[in-house]
């Protein structure tokens, strides 16, 4: 049987992958299915990352739009390495 994924990407645009998995760690190589190219992906975790939270697929910027799902979630108020932990506390909506 295969593995599961650890992160799902619905979009290859996508910037982020969420976690689908509990109890990520810090340097754990993840895997992340890209679902509408059915492929597998792999990213090394660079942080712990919970469950339904957002890891980076590339290095963002402060300032950039971030793509999940194929749409703008909002944008980047801290720079975040590839692999990073994506959520609230650097990840902003545009509407206010």
């Amino acid at each position: 049987m295969a593995k599961l994924p650890d992160f799902l990407v619905h979009d290859s645009k996508d910037a982020v992958g969420v976690a689908v998995v509990e109890g990520i760690k810090k340097g754990q190589i993840l895997t992340g299915w890209v679902m509408d190219k059915n492929k597998t992906i792999r990213v090394k975790s660079m942080k712990a990352i919970p469950l339904g939270h957002k890891v980076a697929l590339k290095p963002l910027k402060g300032g950039a739009t971030v793509l999940k799902y194929g749409h703008d979630i909002g944008k980047m108020i801290a720079d975040v390495p590839k692999g990073g932990h994506v959520h609230t506390h650097n990840l902003k909506t545009k509407r206010w």
